[in-house]
């Protein structure tokens, strides 16, 4: 579900899946995150979307939830590389403000160091 590395301090994690849709893959992949966060003194992510080409609201809110836990260890989070038709999701929602959200990993990277 998500490829995770570490780098200078800063977790990196691609999705692998492209449809992050169905209840039981968001929940693994929000559980596999929140072990992330807890094993940071003060996380920071990046996540990126390169290969996500469909996000369900069940999804959007996972994302919500990993923010504000990244959030209470004053930790950074930064989103890249999002395709088109769910950055306007990302709009309309206007979760593009509660989120960072960079065209490329590196400019996401430089957000959180």
């Amino acid at each position: 579900m998500l490829q995770i590395f570490e780098r200078d301090g800063i977790t990196n994690v691609e999705f692998a899946e492209s449809n992050i849709l169905d209840e039981i893959s968001i929940r693994r992949i929000g559980d596999e995150l929140q072990k992330v966060i807890d094993r940071k003194g003060v996380p920071k992510i990046v996540l990126n979307f390169q290969n996500v080409t469909a996000l369900s609201s069940s999804a959007l809110g996972m994302l919500i939830t990993v923010n504000t836990k990244v959030g209470e260890k004053h930790g950074k989070l930064a989103m890249s590389c999002i395709k088109e038709p769910i950055r306007e999701v990302f709009r309309i929602t206007k979760l593009d403000k509660a989120f960072a959200i960079f065209d490329t990993v590196g400019q996401a990277l430089t957000s959180v160091r």
